[in-house]
């Protein structure tokens, strides 16, 4: 049989060996803008094996509505904008501004000689929870609507593409919604054109979970999905199975405890067959509720053993993965302890048991509580510096009284927002998102700065407002990047 041609899961070796991949960090399009692609795939162009990123495109100061943007790339780090995919079109019954466009996913299909684009089609209140389906001669697009229409009569809300390397056969995953009838997730086969959907292949009964992908080894298959909290990251888990018919395992976590994925959502998972490696990548989002347009990539490395039928995610602040050869490898840099650095007003170092050298930074707050680290080696040149921290404002996501942060009926503060200065220049001030953990876990977050050359600069952290207040993070170490 003719099944759509593998592109969503598996990409054959590309163009070039890769730049740095960052998870979490500022990602910038080739044109310096900000890559504005969320919960959505990467598909490989059949004709010429370069890499394209579909997603949603977030308009600052508004939730959706913004279409499908694309882009481009040789190494899965560098990207160029092709602008919109799908355009949003005034008063069309299915694709207004006003309507949801969640989740895209593009495939190629053998059958029509065309790219199919697929997504969560919705009206603002998720009243209709549709699939919607649009089609181009090029991979690129535009993309003409074509239809939103029901699953064989169901919902369905958080959309997912899987491809079977083995047969080409394409398969659509979707959670049916949140009413007390739904809350399951199907896998479901397409038709050779990818243009319908077939048969209900597996249905993962009343986990309540969303946001599914499906990543296959050569004797496994691991379905990835997330709990239900809404823009607030969660402990996403796994099945596994040895045929997608099932049966299914229990679900397991993916990273370690209490770090909520890293801070980040499930949503496609991507596998690099290179000529010396098999790499298998975890594409999660970390959404921003207060600037959805800024929401972060983290693009994860993923361990997989199929003897002991484990899946983790491995943590690296900055890696180089080389997509000709399948190989990646963490980049090393130079750590800086909090407990060595100079505070200054009502910052302070605190016993922490789980923190670097069983100290932490505690106080910073705006520009007078600051903590500096000194003698810190630079390139000349723009460099990643990864900040270690710990911000309990939300006291762990669900460990306050009610469920709820700070206090009873509190409201999420999301995220403690650092100033970071250079060398003490003040004019200019660069804006560092720490993200609320729990307490006791240290997680991470980049920032690309460009140091003088040689080992006398200085970093200077305090604190600016976030909406509720001008504190910092509790910070443990900084860890210096080479450059590029």
């Amino acid at each position: 049989m003719q099944w759509s041609r593998l592109c969503t899961c598996v990409l054959l070796s590309g163009l070039s060996a890769a730049k740095y991949i960052v998870p979490g960090g500022r990602w910038h399009d080739t044109d310096g803008n900000l890559v504005n692609a969320h919960a959505g795939c990467v598909t490989i162009d059949k004709e010429t094996g370069k890499f394209w990123l579909f997603g949603e495109y977030k308009v600052e100061g508004q939730t959706e509505g913004g279409g499908i943007s694309v882009y481009s790339s040789d190494d899965l780090a560098t990207w160029e904008s092709h602008g919109l995919a799908l355009t949003p079109i005034e008063g069309h019954p299915y694709i207004a501004p006003s309507h949801i466009i969640q989740r895209p996913k593009v495939v190629y299909s053998n059958i029509s000689k065309e790219y199919h684009m697929w997504w969560h089609a919705d009206n603002s209140t998720y009243g209709w929870l549709l699939q919607g389906f649009a089609r181009s001669p090029n991979i690129s697009g535009p993309y003409t609507f074509v239809s939103a229409t029901a699953p064989l009569g169901n919902w369905s809300q958080d959309f997912g593409i899987f491809t079977d390397y083995k047969d080409g056969r394409s398969y659509a995953l979707y959670s049916n919604g949140d009413r007390k009838e739904g809350r399951d997730v199907y896998l479901t086969s397409f038709n050779e054109d990818v243009s319908e959907l077939d048969k209900v292949i597996h249905r993962f009964d009343k986990y309540d979970l969303e946001a599914p992908t499906i990543v296959q080894t050569d004797k496994s298959y691991y379905a990835l999905m997330s709990h239900k909290t809404g823009y607030r990251p969660n402990n996403v888990v796994a099945f596994r199975a040895d045929s997608l018919s099932g049966p299914w395992s229990q679900p397991f976590m993916v990273a370690p405890l209490n770090t909520r994925t890293f801070n980040s959502q499930s949503g496609f998972t991507l596998t690099i067959k290179g000529k010396k490696k098999t790499t298998y990548l975890y594409l999660g989002d970390q959404w921003d509720s207060n600037s959805l347009w800024e929401s972060r990539y983290i693009w994860l490395p993923m361990e997989i053993d199929d003897k002991k039928k484990k899946l983790e995610l491995i943590w690296n602040d900055v890696y180089d993965l080389n997509v000709k050869t399948g190989e990646w490898a963490p980049v090393k840099g130079k750590t800086y302890f909090a407990a060595d650095a100079k505070t200054a007003g009502n910052t302070f170092k605190q016993e922490a048991n789980f923190a670097s050298k069983g100290t932490i930074v505690t106080g910073i707050y705006g520009n007078h509580s600051t903590v500096t680290f000194e003698g810190i080696e630079g390139a000349g040149k723009p460099q990643w510096v990864s900040f270690y921290y710990q911000n309990t404002d939300d006291m762990g996501f669900g460990d306050q009284p009610g469920g709820t942060p700070d206090r009873i009926g509190g409201t999420w503060q999301l995220r403690r927002i650092a100033s970071v200065v250079v060398n003490g220049k003040t004019e200019k001030v660069e804006t560092l998102y720490q993200r609320d953990t729990h307490k006791g876990i240290i997680l991470s977050t980049p920032l690309l700065l460009t140091l003088d050359k040689g080992k006398k600069n200085t970093i200077t952290v305090g604190g600016l407002w976030n909406g509720f207040d001008y504190k910092g993070a509790d910070l443990d170490k900084i860890v210096v990047y080479p450059p590029e």
